[in-house]
């Protein structure tokens, strides 16, 4: 029993040094007919990463022809398969304005999306690649709005468009958290500005007032009385919104500080006008 399983061990040795060997053959000196015929081969079996050099091969001797489709298609599947979603993304596009026509372009369009959705980075890094997801998930609902991709479609670019607002909301909130209060205050105004119902709006408002009490209360007599009624006004904007909020305990409790300071305020300005 010992000896079958050896003699079996060897075989499949030898049988896997003969299929590299094969493979390693074919790529490097074999004919472009026999490499499109493995890269096929590869391709169906799953082994993308080994069809990939293969299609790579042959993008330049089938230019111009009638098999130069469907290797597009399939290189930007195979590089979409093994993770490598920049090159995935590059072929898709370049597939999709090669052949506008190819029954495959709505599956490549939504595979090209994807492959911008699953490069890019979380929230607090650059954006470049949500952004580009972004258009290209738009795009293809624009295009294709009855596809059976649709809601899926739809479903990444809700999670992005959240991405987005989360990065945005958070720079705003470190401006905050940083005490650069007025840089603060402009950040949450443009946040609040651009994401109509977002469900960060709670906590924006919560913020931009925070920072409009502490920089009324810190800025010099000339300001103060201007910025502690954008701040009161920022309360009112807040209560008027979110009247049920669980926030507001806190905030009635800065608001009756900024009403004393105010008059405190107005006091001392008017002895120094005299």
């Amino acid at each position: 029993m010992q000896k079958i399983k050896k003699l079996l061990a060897a075989f499949l040795l030898i049988f896997l040094f003969s299929a590299c060997g094969e493979y390693q053959k074919v790529l490097n000196k074999g004919k472009n007919v026999d490499r499109y015929k493995m890269a096929e081969e590869m391709y169906k079996k799953g082994e993308y990463k080994k069809a990939i050099p293969l299609f790579e091969k042959l993008m330049g001797p089938y230019a111009g022809k009638p098999q130069m489709e469907r290797i597009q298609y399939m290189i930007s599947k195979s590089y979409y398969e093994n993770e490598e979603y920049s090159l995935a993304s590059y072929y898709f596009t370049k597939f999709i304005n090669n052949y506008p026509e190819s029954s495959k372009v709505e599956e490549a369009t939504i595979l090209s999306a994807k492959s911008y959705y699953l490069g890019a980075p979380k929230y607090s890094l650059d954006q470049q690649d949500t952004q580009k997801a972004l258009t290209a998930f738009q795009g293809f609902i624009d295009a294709y709005p009855n596809s059976e991709f649709a809601e899926e479609a739809n479903k990444y670019y809700r999670e992005l468009t959240n991405r987005l607002e989360k990065k945005s909301f958070e720079v705003a909130k470190q401006y905050y958290h940083m005490e650069h209060y007025q840089a603060a205050i402009t950040a949450f105004d443009t946040f609040n500005e651009e994401n109509l119902g977002s469900d960060y709006k709670e906590e924006a408002l919560y913020y931009k007032f925070k920072a409009s009490y502490d920089l009324g209360r810190k800025s010099i007599l000339e300001k103060k009385e201007e910025r502690i009624l954008n701040a009161i006004g920022a309360y009112n904007k807040f209560s008027k919104a979110f009247p049920e909020s669980k926030r507001l305990k806190e905030m009635n409790g800065d608001l009756k500080d900024l009403q004393k300071e105010l008059v405190k305020t107005k006091a001392q300005y008017a002895a120094i006008s005299k």
